[in-house]
């Protein structure tokens, strides 16, 4: 089925209520969930194509498979759950709700991620990531917890531009690693505290044994200040 009017099924689905929506077979349509609203839970056997959850508020989409690039691209409020891996720009400028993502990510994930007011994205993945992870992000959470990888990211670019937000990332991280604008600075058991609920929600999502990631060891990249380009304006 194309994915216009797969997606126009989903959205009067949706609008007429129906808070469960199963999708088989699923090999590629684009746009699933695209700025539906409400409570409903999606159900995605298959792998999505690109922009699954874009301006998404409120329902959660499970996939049972990998997914395309830019899933939860602007997504606004609720919940992408990916049994597998996913492609590039993952949570692009995501400004609310959580993405968990079980295998490993593309390029530039979280990407201008932000947040406002009481609005916190937040991007986990088990795995690893490639290159320039959290350029320009402005605000929410990335975590990576390292399933399987040793060293847990051996990409560049880490927090390019970054200028608000936090990266979170299992084990140390290779200062040389770290993007313009990344600092590196200790994980402290009040860190540790304060996202302990995200862990073990991720890991619950995906029958995981959190007990193994309840410690300090991790790396927390951080602005090193709210505008890491101001020197490259001509005007100033």
């Amino acid at each position: 089925m194309h994915y216009s009017p797969l997606n126009k099924m989903i959205r009067e689905a949706v609008a007429s209520g129906v808070k469960e929506i199963v999708l088989n077979n699923v090999l590629g349509q684009r746009f699933i969930g695209n700025g539906v609203r409400g409570d409903a839970k999606i159900t995605i056997n298959g792998v999505p194509g690109g922009d699954l959850g874009m301006f998404m508020s409120g329902p959660e989409c499970e996939v049972f498979g990998n997914a395309e690039h830019a899933p939860g691209n602007t997504m606004d409020y609720g919940s992408l759950i990916i049994h597998g891996s996913a492609g590039d720009a993952v949570a692009h400028s995501m400004r609310g709700g959580k993405v968990f993502v079980k295998g490993s990510i593309g390029y530039r994930g979280g990407i201008h991620m932000k947040e406002y007011e009481g609005k916190r994205p937040i991007l986990a993945i088990g795995g690893t990531s490639h290159a320039f992870l959290g350029e320009y992000m402005a605000g929410g959470l990335i975590l990576v917890l390292g399933i399987g990888q040793e060293p847990t990211i051996q990409d560049r670019g880490i927090g390019s531009g970054i200028h608000g937000g936090e990266i979170v990332i299992r084990g140390d991280v290779d200062e040389k690693l770290l993007g313009v604008g990344a600092k590196k600075v200790e994980f402290t058991e009040e860190d540790l505290k304060r996202l302990t609920p995200v862990i073990i929600d991720f890991c619950e999502r995906f029958d995981i044994d959190p007990s193994q990631f309840l410690d300090t060891n991790y790396s927390r990249i951080i602005p090193a200040s709210s505008r890491p380009f101001a020197g490259k304006y001509t005007w100033e």
